[in-house]
């Protein structure tokens, strides 16, 4: 089961249409990530797995729009896994409507640098296998 992250839509993040700027859909998915991570981490937070991780490409396509004030669910689960890279998936609705699907793809890192390392097994336990989810390429 993916993890849903809920984060309600607020006035600022919106743009002139009244439709949630495009690039926060980043921060939401950045935000969904980190708050799922750190879930599954014994003391709430993530870095004291002595892992990290750093995003190297995202997708995102967008199905519909979020307005001021809707609660946005997203949902968050791995997609695929490489040796030293994964790729995180998001699926966003607001009440069941789809409104965005995105895909990241991450290298690991030791806590605290940009150094590439393999993606430790018990953090592979933690995360879950891959899901197969109808994202963009």
């Amino acid at each position: 089961m993916p993890y849903t992250h809920r984060l309600r839509v607020r006035y600022g993040e919106c743009d002139q249409q009244g439709v949630v700027f495009n690039p926060n859909y980043m921060v939401y998915m950045d935000d969904a990530g980190e708050v799922w991570v750190s879930s599954l981490s014994p003391t709430g937070n993530f870095l004291d797995l002595g892992w990290d991780w750093m995003v190297v490409r995202s997708t995102i396509e967008w199905q519909s729009p979020a307005h001021h004030g809707d609660t946005l669910s997203i949902e968050v689960g791995i997609v695929r896994y490489g040796s030293t890279s994964f790729e995180i998936g998001y699926v966003g609705t607001v009440e069941g409507r789809l409104v965005f699907k995105a895909r990241s793809t991450c290298v690991s890192v030791k806590a605290g640098t940009a150094e590439k390392f393999v993606t430790p097994d018990h953090i592979k336990q933690l995360l879950g296998p891959a899901q197969d989810w109808e994202l963009p390429p």
